[in-house]
């Protein structure tokens, strides 16, 4: 099966889609540090670029991506979520 989002790290939260995923779409996540893979339902459309859920996370608990904290999650997130500035909140300011 051809992998629909890439993920950085093995304890990342989130993985990055390089195509659209469909809302209700089953897709596979290869982690690029180890080449191992992850299967995900999106919950929600994950638009190019943008980044799918593929942990649960609690609300106001980090969010990791490239091994680091990216934000942090006010409301909580669930896996398969669309994660984008209305779910995440930046670690940048």
């Amino acid at each position: 099966m051809m992998h629909k989002f890439l993920i950085h790290k093995r304890d990342d939260h989130v993985g990055v889609a390089p195509k659209d995923i469909g809302a209700h779409e089953r897709g596979v996540g290869v982690y690029l540090d180890d080449d191992s893979t992850i299967e995900v339902h999106a919950q929600h459309a994950i638009l190019l670029g943008h980044k799918i859920a593929i942990a649960n996370v609690q609300p106001s608990c980090p969010v990791l991506e490239y091994g680091i904290q990216i934000g942090k999650a006010p409301a909580g997130f669930k896996t398969g979520d669309y994660v984008h500035t209305h779910n995440l909140k930046s670690a940048r300011w």
